[in-house]
């Protein structure tokens, strides 16, 4: 089967044995949930909303909502750590108003964007794994 294509601002998932492909992947984190049955339901976070698409603070919601009850093995996050704050997930950059400072990352942030992930999806923070990688695709299956 074609490995689930899955655009910035985009959620989706793969059936057990499948593969999500996440393209160009630059300033966006990509969010995998590895589910029990051996299924994969996914997040790819941006910076800044695409039209149409979901914002960085709308992402793990509809991730949440499309993995439901389902049991999680794990929850993997790749991308440009370096980029995002973890306050990207509660509040996205578009949503400031004027006069207000929007954070910006110090530099990576690794245990706090996973515990900005676990607190998204009702997940325990043992569960998130957090791995920077460069520019490009990424693929998980």
């Amino acid at each position: 089967a074609a490995p689930v294509r899955i655009t910035e601002g985009q959620v989706a998932e793969a059936a057990p044995g499948g593969v999500l492909l996440y393209p160009s992947v630059t300033s966006c984190l990509t969010v995998t949930v590895r589910l029990r049955d051996g299924g994969l339901a996914g997040a790819h976070a941006s910076l800044f909303q695409v039209p149409g698409e979901y914002r960085s603070d709308q992402i793990l919601p509809a991730l949440r909502r499309l993995v439901g009850q389902r049991p999680v093995s794990a929850v993997e996050v790749k991308g440009a750590v370096g980029a995002w704050h973890p306050g990207y997930f509660t509040k996205a950059v578009e949503s400031y108003g004027e006069g207000e400072s929007v954070p910006f990352p110090s530099g990576p942030d690794a245990p706090g964007i996973a515990k900005a992930v676990a607190e998204g999806l009702g997940q325990p923070a043992r569960k998130v794994t957090v791995e920077d990688l460069p520019d490009g695709d990424v693929r998980v299956g």
